[in-house]
């Protein structure tokens, strides 16, 4: 395992908008964030309204609590959680990737049940985002199992992040945002990951998964980084990604419909 970036991880990610990079969590580590990860599932360490349903546009199964659980600042619930090394090792290669002024901006969850079957809307993170006079950002995405196309492995539209925003709106239910896209988008590829290991995308670059339609669990942890700067900016403006009030939706002029 290592934190540093190579120049051809740094140029990936420049070029393409994302990029695998390999073991960020050790096997014998995994247990240990499988655990917390499992205590917020279950409400043992509870969530309130950081907790929300990502696929909430589709109805929802028997037995299911959520389509897809996305649980907002997990770090800040359970302040432990960031004092484990990912934290540290996630924060070294953000800074390699955008520059030494990158700190957490904010970190989130999102679970897919067994054979839960629901899509995450295709989508960029920037749309849901005040726009920002600096735009560098990374999300790096970690997979506490194995993640294939079955279970909803990341699909990213390669150089997508060097185009315009694309216009983005409000799922049917009106709890989530999306856009446009499809996995026939020249440039869609899937990005199959094993657990413990972790891929990056910039804030620009279109990215979706498909519902888990297997008989096991898939757990992602993401932790999104941007210069330090331009996180007061966003305190100072009311922005802080649903730490005082989770309401997803279009932040951004640039992705709004016209």
């Amino acid at each position: 395992m290592t934190t540093q970036v190579t120049s051809e991880v740094a140029q990936r990610i420049a070029d393409d908008g994302f990029v695998t990079l390999g073991e960020l969590i050790p096997p014998e580590e995994l247990a240990i964030y499988r655990d917390i990860y499992d205590r917020f599932l279950s409400g043992e360490i509870a969530a309130g309204d950081k907790r929300s349903d990502l696929g909430s546009h589709a109805p929802l199964k028997e037995g299911v609590r959520e389509n897809i659980t996305q649980i907002m600042w997990p770090s800040a619930l359970h302040p432990p959680l960031r004092e484990l090394p990912l934290h540290e090792r996630a924060l070294t290669l953000a800074r390699e990737l955008i520059g030494a002024d990158a700190e957490l901006d904010f970190d989130m969850m999102i679970h897919k049940d067994p054979r839960s079957g629901v899509p995450t809307p295709w989508h960029q993170d920037a749309a849901y985002w005040i726009d920002m006079p600096d735009h560098r950002a990374v999300s790096i995405w970690v997979a506490l199992d194995d993640a294939d196309v079955d279970n909803g492995c990341m699909w990213y539209v390669r150089g997508s992040h060097l185009r315009p925003l694309r216009q983005h709106r409000p799922t049917s239910d009106g709890k989530n945002i999306e856009c446009d896209c499809s996995e026939d988008e020249p440039g869609a590829t899937p990005v199959p990951v094993r657990a413990g290991e972790a891929v990056a995308h910039t804030g620009t670059t279109l990215h979706g998964s498909r519902g888990n339609t297997t008989d096991g669990t898939r757990r992602a942890y993401i932790l999104n980084y941007r210069p330090a700067a331009m996180i007061r900016l966003e305190r100072e403006q009311g922005a802080d990604h649903g730490l005082n009030e989770n309401v997803r939706q279009v932040r951004n002029p640039a992705a709004a419909e016209s």
